[in-house]
C-alpha cells in the first residue's frame, strides 16, 4: 500500500511524500528510521477520491494572497534566500490548502524552476496578472520592488471589493428578513384567521382578500414555486459559466441601473492599475494588454482590451482603439492619448486608478446612505399593508360585537 506523509526533519524542515509499506504502522516506522517526525499519514488509496472531491470546493482568500506577497517582500528585502523564505512562510500559512501549495512551490524553485513559473500551476490562487509581474521582476532584477508592489495592489484591490460588499450587507439582511418573517405570516398566522374572517360574513378589504388567496396559493403550491426557483437557479447558474452565458451576463450587469456605473469604474481602475503595474515592472505593452484582458473580469471589456491590443501591434495607439467603445469615457481616453504622447502612460495610468477607485468609493457610499432610508421606508409600507390587512378586520368584527 502506498501511504502519503507530512514530517519534519531534525532540522525543522517540512518534508512531504510517499512511501509504500505493507500497512501503516510499518510505513510509521521506516519513516521514524530516517529520523523524521511524522505530522501526517494517511493511505494514498483511501485520500484519492476524496481529495479529488474536496479539492473542487478548496479556494484562496484574497487575503492570505496579498499578506503571502507582503511577508515573502519584506523577507526578500532581508536578504533571505527565496526557498528559504517560502518554506518558512509556508509553515505559518493556516489555510492546509494555501499551505501545500506554497510549499509545492518552494519546492519547484528548489529543484531549479523560475519563482513565476512555480506560481504558474496554481491559477486558483495566482492570478496571470501577479504571474506576469513576477516574471518581469525576475527579468529585470527587480523581484523586490514587484513584490512590494503587488502586495500593495492586491491589499488595495481586496480592501475595494470588501467595501463594496460590506455597503450591501446592511440592506440585504433588512431585506431578507422581512422577506423571512413575511412568509412566515402568509403561511402560519393567515391560516388561522382566515376561517374566523370568513365565517363572520363580513365583507373583507381587498388587501385581506390578496393577502388570503397569497396564503391559500402558497401552502398549495409554495413546494412548486420553490423546486421552480431551484432548477431555474440551477439552469442559469450553469449557463452563466458557458462562454455564451458569460457573455450575456456581463453585458447586462454593465446596463444595470446604478450598479452598472459602479462596475464601469471597477474595471476602469482594474485595467488602469493593471497596465500601470505592468508597464512599471517592464512588461511589453502588448503582452501588458493581453494580461489585462485575462484579470478584468468581464467578456465585453476583456474583449475591447485584446481588441486594442491587436491594434497596436499593427501599429495603432492604444487610445485611438479605446475611444471607439461608449463603455470608456471621454476623459480616460483624452488621458491616455496624453500618457502615449509624452511617454508617461504608467504614471498617466496610475492617476487614472486612483480616480477612478475613488469614484468607485464615493458611488458606493452615497448608495448605502441612500439605500437604508428608501429600505426602511418601503419596509415600514409592506409592515403597515400586511398589518392593516391582518388586523383591520379583527377590529371591525370586535365593533360588530
Amino acid at each position: 500500500m502506498k501511504f502519503n506523509y507530512l514530517a519534519r526533519t531534525s532540522q525543522g524542515e517540512t518534508q512531504k511524500g510517499t512511501i509504500e509499506a505493507a500497512n501503516q504502522s510499518v510505513a510509521l516506522e521506516t519513516l521514524q528510521s530516517r529520523d523524521l517526525m511524522v505530522i501526517k499519514l494517511k493511505s494514498a488509496e483511501e485520500m484519492s477520491l476524496l481529495g479529488k472531491r474536496l479539492r473542487i470546493f478548496e479556494r484562496v482568500k484574497r487575503k492570505e494572497v496579498f499578506i503571502f506577497f507582503r511577508e515573502l517582500a519584506i523577507l526578500v528585502e532581508a536578504d533571505v534566500p527565496l526557498v528559504q523564505s517560502l518554506k518558512a512562510l509556508s509553515q505559518q500559512m493556516e489555510s492546509p490548502y494555501f499551505k501545500e501549495i506554497i510549499f509545492e512551490v518552494a519546492n519547484d524553485v528548489d529543484g531549479g524552476a523560475a519563482f513565476s513559473k512555480a506560481l504558474s500551476k496554481y491559477p486558483k490562487a495566482f492570478s496571470a496578472f501577479s504571474v506576469n509581474l513576477i516574471k518581469s521582476g525576475e527579468i529585470t532584477g527587480r523581484l523586490q520592488d514587484c513584490l512590494s508592489y503587488l502586495a500593495d495592489y492586491l491589499e488595495k484591490e481586496y480592501y475595494l471589493i470588501s467595501k463594496v460588499r460590506g455597503a450591501m450587507t446592511y440592506p440585504a439582511f433588512i431585506l431578507g428578513a422581512f422577506l423571512i418573517v413575511g412568509i412566515l405570516v402568509i403561511v402560519m398566522v393567515i391560516p388561522q384567521l382566515t376561517s374566523v374572517l370568513t365565517e363572520a360574513g363580513q365583507e373583507l378589504p381587498l388587501s385581506t382578500k390578496v393577502v388570503i388567496a397569497t396564503s391559500e396559493f402558497a401552502r398549495s403550491w409554495g413546494w412548486l414555486l420553490l423546486l421552480i426557483f431551484a432548477v431555474s437557479g440551477v439552469v442559469f447558474w450553469r449557463y452563466k459559466r458557458t462562454k455564451e452565458g458569460k457573455a450575456l451576463w456581463d453585458k447586462i450587469k454593465l446596463k444595470l441601473p446604478i450598479f452598472g456605473k459602479i462596475l464601469q469604474k471597477t474595471y476602469l481602475a482594474r485595467l488602469s492599475d493593471n497596465l500601470s503595474a505592468l508597464v512599471k515592472g517592464g512588461v511589453s505593452i502588448i503582452q501588458a494588454l493581453n494580461v489585462s484582458g485575462q484579470v478584468i473580469g468581464n467578456v465585453v471589456f476583456q474583449e475591447i482590451i485584446w481588441q486594442a491590443r491587436d491594434e497596436v501591434r499593427v501599429g495603432r495607439s492604444i487610445s485611438s482603439s479605446l475611444e471607439k467603445h461608449k463603455e470608456f469615457p471621454p476623459l480616460f481616453c483624452q488621458m491616455v492619448k496624453t500618457g502615449e504622447k509624452t511617454g508617461k502612460l504608467d504614471t498617466i495610468l496610475g492617476k487614472l486608478s486612483v480616480f477612478y477607485g475613488k469614484e468607485v468609493e464615493n458611488v458606493v457610499n452615497n448608495l448605502s446612505q441612500l439605500i437604508e432610508p428608501l429600505l426602511l421606508v418601503g419596509l415600514g409600507v409592506g409592515v403597515a399593508i400586511l398589518v392593516f390587512s391582518v388586523f383591520m378586520p379583527i377590529y371591525n368584527l370586535a365593533g360588530g360585537l
